[in-house]
């Protein structure tokens, strides 16, 4: 079992249909880390999938239970705002997935993600960040 930071894009995958929904579940017997603000962003995704149609009103609260059921430590995001602004304006990205980021250079865990964009920015402008993050189709692996 590995010490693992998740983002929204990966915990939504346990709750709703999605690509890598599979990979994602497999990361559950992990010990599972993120900052705070995986809630909010993860209730912003279920209100998203919701407003386009793709979940009712019902389906949209048992997603939010189902999310609350998975084993996450949940890390303030108060120690992490200076390292997550700073990854923020190194890589002219929005802080919110900079503190992910910077749980994982903190903490020493691997963060996993599903967003691609990041992956691609931090390869290309940041190597020595880039070595902290996993592509979530790629960590099967980690457990």
């Amino acid at each position: 079992m590995r010490r693992l930071v998740v983002d929204a894009s990966v915990a939504i995958k346990w709750i709703v249909p999605e690509v890598d929904a599979d990979a994602a579940l497999e990361l559950l017997p992990n010990q599972l880390v993120a900052p705070d603000l995986l809630l909010p962003e993860c209730a912003n995704s279920i209100w998203k999938k919701h407003h386009r149609g793709e979940l009712s009103s019902k389906e949209a609260a048992l997603a939010v239970e189902l999310l609350l059921l998975v084993e996450v430590e949940i890390i303030p995001s108060r120690p992490l705002i200076a390292a997550a602004t700073r990854i923020a304006c190194r890589l002219d990205h929005p802080a919110y997935d900079c503190f992910y980021l910077a749980l994982a250079v903190d903490s020493g865990a691997a963060y996993v993600t599903a967003d691609s964009r990041l992956l691609k920015l931090l390869a290309r402008k940041a190597p020595d960040l880039s070595q902290h993050v996993r592509p979530l189709h790629a960590s099967g692996g980690l457990t």
